[in-house]
Formats: structure tokens, C-alpha cells, sequence
């Protein structure tokens, strides 16, 4: 497996462990639709909100903070898969967008910023 994919598995799993320890009911990781992916999809702690969660992880601290990597195309490919996934399991719940970084420090420490209702999903016309 790429560098890359460990990475993102890691930061993945990471990101997971933090919101379970933050009280969030985890229903998925990796859920995939096609060519489409949801990293995270979780319940928050009072049982009320759909949490659609974008994980980005990042070697080190040097760089673009990861959430500015998720860009209009990332948003509404997530958008879309949300909907297919609301409605594969009949979801009646609120639903946001949240996005996850994980940065690795070179000391071997890891820094998570979680930031909730990080964008609202665009409206898409046909």
C-alpha cells in the first residue's frame, strides 16, 4: 500500500478514536458508494445530528493546514454521498458536515482539530 493511503488510514482511525472518546456512536468508515466516499458518518453524543465527517491528514505541521484541501468539488461529492447514504439507511436525523485534520508531528505527537458544521452543502440543480 502507498505511503499516502497508511497515512490517511492512520489519520482515519485517529480522527474515529477521537470522536468515540468524545461520545459519538460510529456507524461507518470508508463507506463507499461508487466512486464516492464517506470517511467518517457518526451520530453525535445527543443523538440528534448526523455527523458526515471529511478526515485530512498530514505528515507534518509545515504545511497548508489540511481542511483547506477540501475544496467545492470534495464538497459536493460528499453532499451526494450523504443523500445516498440518508437514503440507503432511511436516516431521520439533522445532518452536518464536519471535517477532521490529524496532523503526525515529526516528535511523534499528533495534533486533531475538529471542526463542526465546517460547510453547508451546496444546492444542486439538475
Amino acid at each position: 500500500m502507498a505511503a499516502h493511503n497508511e497515512l490517511g488510514r492512520w489519520g482515519e482511525q485517529k480522527a474515529a478514536e477521537y470522536l468515540a472518546a468524545k461520545g459519538y456512536s460510529i456507524l461507518h468508515q470508508d463507506w463507499r458508494i461508487g466512486h464516492r466516499d464517506l470517511d467518517i458518518v457518526a451520530v453525535t453524543p445527543d443523538g440528534r445530528t448526523l455527523a458526515v465527517v471529511e478526515v485530512k491528514t498530514r505528515r507534518g505541521a509545515d504545511m497548508a493546514e489540511p481542511e483547506q484541501s477540501v475544496d467545492w468539488r470534495k464538497i459536493r461529492s460528499l453532499t451526494m454521498a450523504a443523500g445516498a447514504y440518508v437514503k440507503r439507511y432511511a436516516i431521520d436525523l439533522d445532518i452536518r458536515f464536519d471535517i477532521i485534520s490529524v496532523v503526525g508531528m515529526s516528535d511523534g505527537s499528533m495534533r486533531i482539530n475538529h471542526i463542526e458544521s465546517a460547510f453547508l452543502p451546496p444546492v444542486i440543480t439538475r
